[in-house]
Parts: C-alpha cells; sequence; structure tokens
C-alpha cells in the first residue's frame, strides 16, 4: 500500500536532477569538507542583495508596530507596487503597460502555474524548446496539459523554428521560452523572435484560438557583451512574460515574481481578472508582503554584474583548457558544455567528476542528453579550484 497518489510517486521516481545533485553535494561537504568540493549543481545567486533590501527591511521593522503592515491585500499584489512595475516595465518592454495588466505573483513558478491554470483546457499541449528548466513538465501537468519538447539546435541551441512549425497541432496552446535560458545561456534573437511569432500567428488563425506566447525571464538582466534580450510584448500581441525577482536583487527565498500580458491583447482584461482568481484558487492567495514591499522599494537596482561577467571569463579558460567543447553563454549564470566523446552524461556526471569533486546535472535532468550544466553562480576561487579536475575527469 501507498500513502501518495501514483502520479507522485511517478514523479519523486523522476524527480529534478538538479535537486539530487545538490543534496549529494551537501553530503560530500559534510565528508570532505565545504572547501574540498566544487558546486555548481543550483543556480542558486550567492552575491548579496542591492543596499535598497536592507533599507526597504529596516524601514519594515520601523512600521511593524502599524496595523495592516503584514495583512491582507488584493490578490493581485499592492496597487502601488503594481504601479511601479508598469512603469518600470512600460520602459523595460517598449509597451504602454497599466497596472491593471500586471499580477504580482509567488514568484515566477506562481505565475507559470496560475496562466496555465487559466488558459489550459485538459489535453492542451504547451510546446517548450529542449533543452529546458525541469519543473516546466510538472507544471504543465499540474493543470491537465500536455508537455511538448521541440529539440534546439546542436552546440548553439538556436530555435529550430522548421521543427516548431511542425510540432503545432489544433492542441497546441501555449508556446514557453526561456531567454537568457537556463541551462544553456543561450539568448534567442529578435529574428528568431519575429519568425517564431508569425508562425504562431498562422496556427492560431488556422486553428480558430490563440497560441500564447510565454517568456519566461527571470535572468532577462544577465545578458554579456551588449547581446539584446527582445520583447516579446512588443512583437506578439498573444504575448505573455512571467519572471521574478531571485536572481536580480537576489531574493530567490522571497518568492516574488509577476505576470505580465501585452496590452494589445484581445480580451486582455478577461485573461488578467482570470490570472487574480487562479493566483487566489491554486492557494498562493498573493505574493509575500514582505517581499512585495521590498521589491517596491528596490525596483531598478540589482546585483553587480561586473561579478558574474568575470567568473564567465574565469569557467570558459577553464573549460577550454580542459579540452571541453562548448556554446559562450550569451547571458544568465550557466554553462552547458558538451561531453567528451564516447561518454553517456549521467555517468560522466555521477562518475567522472564526482571522483574530482565536482558537481554538475547532467543534461538528461534538462531532456537534451550528451551535455552537462554547470552554475558559475559561486566564488570565482571554486571555478579556479575545480580547473585540474576538470581535466582529469575529461581525460579519464
Amino acid at each position: 500500500m501507498t500513502v501518495i497518489a501514483s502520479q507522485i510517486q511517478g514523479y519523486m521516481e523522476r524527480a529534478s536532477w538538479i535537486r539530487r545533485m545538490f543534496e549529494a553535494g551537501t553530503e560530500m561537504k559534510q565528508k570532505y569538507g565545504a572547501e574540498n568540493v566544487f558546486d555548481f549543481s543550483l543556480g542558486n545567486p550567492d552575491l548579496a542583495p542591492p543596499p535598497a533590501v536592507g533599507e526597504a527591511l529596516r524601514d519594515l521593522a520601523d512600521r511593524a508596530d502599524q496595523p495592516f503592515v503584514f495583512g491582507y491585500m488584493p490578490n493581485a499584489g499592492y496597487p502601488a507596487l503594481r504601479e511601479r512595475l508598469a512603469e518600470y516595465l512600460s520602459a523595460e518592454q517598449g509597451v504602454a503597460l497599466k497596472a491593471e495588466h500586471i499580477t504580482v505573483t509567488c514568484g515566477a513558478a506562481g505565475g507559470i502555474n496560475a496562466f496555465f491554470k487559466a488558459v489550459l483546457e485538459p489535453g492542451d499541449e504547451v510546446l517548450c524548446p529542449a533543452p529546458f528548466f525541469v519543473e516546466y513538465g510538472f507544471y504543465v501537468q499540474n493543470h491537465g496539459g500536455v508537455f511538448k519538447t521541440v529539440p534546439a539546435r546542436e552546440m548553439t541551441f538556436e530555435l529550430d523554428l522548421e521543427a516548431f512549425e511542425a510540432a503545432i497541432t489544433d492542441r497546441t496552446r501555449v508556446v514557453l521560452v526561456n531567454s537568457p535560458n537556463n541551462p544553456t545561456g543561450q539568448v534567442y534573437s529578435r529574428e528568431e523572435m519575429d519568425a517564431l511569432a508569425e508562425i504562431l500567428r498562422r496556427h492560431s488563425q488556422k486553428n480558430g484560438r490563440p497560441i500564447f506566447l510565454v517568456s519566461d525571464e527571470p535572468y532577462r538582466f544577465l545578458a554579456y557583451d551588449n547581446v539584446e534580450v527582445p520583447s516579446l510584448l512588443a512583437l506578439y500581441e498573444y504575448a505573455v512574460v512571467i519572471s521574478s525577482f531571485s536572481k536580480n536583487l537576489a531574493l530567490a527565498g522571497e518568492r516574488v515574481g509577476y505576470v505580465a500580458l501585452n496590452p494589445d491583447m484581445p480580451d486582455v482584461g478577461q485573461l488578467a481578472g482570470a490570472l487574480v482568481l487562479t493566483n487566489r484558487i491554486l492557494g498562493f492567495v498573493n505574493a509575500p508582503a514582505v517581499g512585495q514591499h521590498i521589491v517596491a522599494r528596490a525596483l531598478g537596482q540589482g546585483v553587480d554584474l561586473s561579478v558574474y561577467e568575470a567568473r564567465r571569463e574565469a569557467m570558459a579558460r577553464v573549460l577550454t583548457e580542459a579540452g571541453y567543447r562548448f556554446s559562450m553563454p550569451r547571458g544568465g549564470f550557466y554553462f552547458f558544455p558538451a561531453i567528451p566523446e564516447g561518454k553517456d552524461d549521467t555517468t560522466f556526471v555521477n562518475t567522472n567528476l564526482m571522483n574530482e569533486k565536482i558537481l554538475a546535472v547532467p543534461g538528461t535532468g534538462f531532456g537534451y542528453p550528451g551535455y552537462f550544466r554547470l552554475a558559475f553562480c559561486v566564488d570565482q576561487s571554486v571555478i579556479e579550484g575545480a580547473a585540474d579536475g576538470f581535466t582529469r575527469a575529461f581525460q579519464s
């Protein structure tokens, strides 16, 4: 007999490789000492939040004896924060957003779930390029949808637009992209997004209902070498942007994000109202009050990007000298190198790398075997300290 649902039992058996490697890392650090383990498994931002975060917390502490400082608020978030977000995102996305186009959510994950609950019928399909953030499939299944992937092009990880068009059916409801991408660091170009939007227009007309283009953007702030992260809201009428402040404000544990709807979307008010409802009935109710106060104060600030730039260069140098093939990440804080020829990615990560006390995540965990992910949101000394181990793992 089992006390849990069979579906959840199946989920647990194929649970996130990221968390598995993180837990293995905890055990290794206890055994060998944290300084002797090189942990690139989890994308947990290690930089201190900007000063405005501390200022906001001190201000909240001074007002903690007042009524309703942490009380209920509208399910879509504090009105003042939504107004500020509308102004900020209008400049970022190049469209004229109003507060009613924005729902504040429990992180980007809460936003994605609230959106899927609002638009998916049982059996509707969500298309996503692979490799992909592993939780996406679970989010789709939470709401009766079918998760389908379209492999990106080898090594460059650019979109395969022909394969995308071939994968669309009359049940396709959403195309979900993540740019800058986790795990590859790829940033999809304006040309790619323009072409994808045109494909979705044609098929929306053919199917008699819109196919939404959803952009998950927690790494938008982190693009290198002046790479443009194009605004999908400005490119496609049924575009939706979902993001969080986990990475740019180093508030991953505070769980504050948002859903922003294209203001030119037909029936945008109806979808906005549905998101307010789904945010509530999924049990989120509203994003955390403390986090919303912090974001309102810190909006527009961010962590020191030069630190990530230096780490990116260091990781590229270490991998190149060790002999790995990789595409230089254009954004985010991940590398996705190819494993050595003739190797299996899970074996390489669990044996070759782990024998060197290096923790990574196999590409299989992201639906793209033959590669492995390294999160370089770690001190540069960890990257440089792992150099010899990367070489030995490659050669062994």
